[in-house]
């Protein structure tokens, strides 16, 4: 007879609940401060380009070190690196709490607020790098190997309900107590996340034979990426769904001007897409999927891009909704069933370097995504875009159906 599924076996871990406290506390002030500096950026500037700049300010350092963060990652002892990175952040918001002073303002222009803002962000770009991938390289160290697919279930759901309710939680706040106080709750945020992470136990660095120069180190890690197929064909289904299928980014244009649903039909069809996701990753923590994952992967990006295309030609509001909820579900099953691959096929001694080369397919994607969408959107129109965005994701899917079989029979 077949065991019975402990949907909270890796959360009855006492170390692995500290992790996930201090991801969620984590995540939720960076989430909040991501609002914020959009919506402080605007205030500045009143141009909506300056708001992709802070974008691409923070994914340009991101991406730059993702590969030398993930050699440090390996060689280094994993909880004093994290901690440093949270105090890191700690004294990047005080440093923006400064800016948002009275005194500032009064002392210097708007274009160089700005400027000192975008600052910052380049910053928290640098520190982004090494903090993201050392949380996900830690849960192997923390939980038994039979309890991975459980731990990575509750990880995206920590991380997306964080990201949620920061976002709505900060786009209140401001409103509230604006700017500085926002920001003040950032750090305390950050400073809960720190009591919670100073809890885990020393994580030691892995058992790299020998002494390995950083380059062969970093190619190390991207030759294991490359030469295991179920890994290489996960991770790029991801990125070009991602690339592709980024229609979220339009939704702006759709409610406004296609739907004619306004502002407050824009608020419920850009949460859409979340709320499909935490709902999925509910079921999935109590009912994980038994066999053929890979499978249901590739499924899953398929009916990810059929919803995307659904979307684009839809012009009925609740069609609309749903047709971004259902992708929400898709993805979200495409992303815990990747990052349960990415745990369980991962040898100890280069998880660093794997989780960053993973968090450079996933930053790029979703920053490539929405540059995408938005140059599709001016040269072919924003309906046909999105329609193109849905197909391409549905020929990438039928591509490595074609040429990763071992990630179509993948079971764990």
């Amino acid at each position: 007879m077949p065991d019975k599924i402990d949907p909270f076996s890796s959360i009855r871990v006492p170390e692995y609940r500290n992790l996930m406290l201090g991801r969620f506390s984590f995540i939720m002030g960076l989430r909040m401060m991501a609002t914020l500096i959009g919506w402080w950026i605007y205030l500045l500037t009143n141009d909506p380009f300056a708001i992709g700049l802070v974008g691409l300010s923070e994914v340009i350092p991101a991406l730059s070190l993702a590969l030398y963060a993930g050699h440090v990652i390996d060689q280094s002892e994993k909880r004093k690196l994290l901690l440093k990175g949270v105090i890191f952040y700690f004294l990047a918001v005080l440093a923006l709490i400064l800016i948002s002073s009275k005194y500032t303002s009064a002392h210097l222009s708007n274009h160089w607020i700005a400027v000192c803002i975008y600052s910052v962000i380049f910053c928290t770009g640098v520190f982004r790098a090494f903090t993201g991938p050392v949380f996900s390289a830690m849960i192997a160290y923390i939980v038994p190997r039979k309890d991975l697919q459980n731990a990575t279930t509750w990880s995206q759901g920590t991380w997306l309900s964080a990201s949620v309710t920061g976002h709505a939680v900060g786009g209140f706040l401001i409103a509230i107590v604006g700017i500085t106080g926002t920001l003040i709750s950032v750090s305390c945020l950050i400073m809960i996340a720190f009591s919670f992470l100073f809890r885990l136990g020393p994580k030691p660095a892995s058992n790299i034979k020998g002494t390995v120069r950083t380059w062969e180190s970093v190619k190390e890690g991207l030759r294991f990426v490359y030469k295991t197929k179920e890994l290489l064909g996960a991770l790029s289904l991801d990125l070009f769904a991602v690339l592709f299928g980024g229609a979220v980014a339009l939704i702006p244009i759709y409610a406004r001007d296609i739907l004619k649903v306004g502002s407050e039909g824009f608020g419920i069809l850009n949460g859409a897409s979340d709320l499909g996701s935490i709902f999925i990753v509910i079921i999935l923590t109590l009912f994980p999927p038994k066999k053929n994952q890979g499978k249901i992967l590739l499924i899953a990006v398929a009916g990810f891009g059929t919803c995307i295309i659904i979307f684009g030609i839809s012009k009925i509001f609740l069609l609309s909704f749903f047709a971004l909820m259902i992708s929400g579900m898709l993805d979200g099953i495409s992303v815990v069933v990747r990052g349960t691959i990415t745990q369980l096929i991962t040898p100890d001694n280069m998880r660093g370097r794997v989780m960053s080369v993973n968090s450079m397919f996933i930053n790029s994607s979703n920053e490539l995504g929405q540059f995408e969408s938005g140059i599709a959107a001016k040269l072919m129109g924003t309906v046909t875009s999105v329609i193109f965005g849905g197909s391409m994701t549905l020929l990438v899917v039928i591509f490595t159906w074609i040429k990763a079989p071992s990630l179509r029979r993948m079971k764990y």
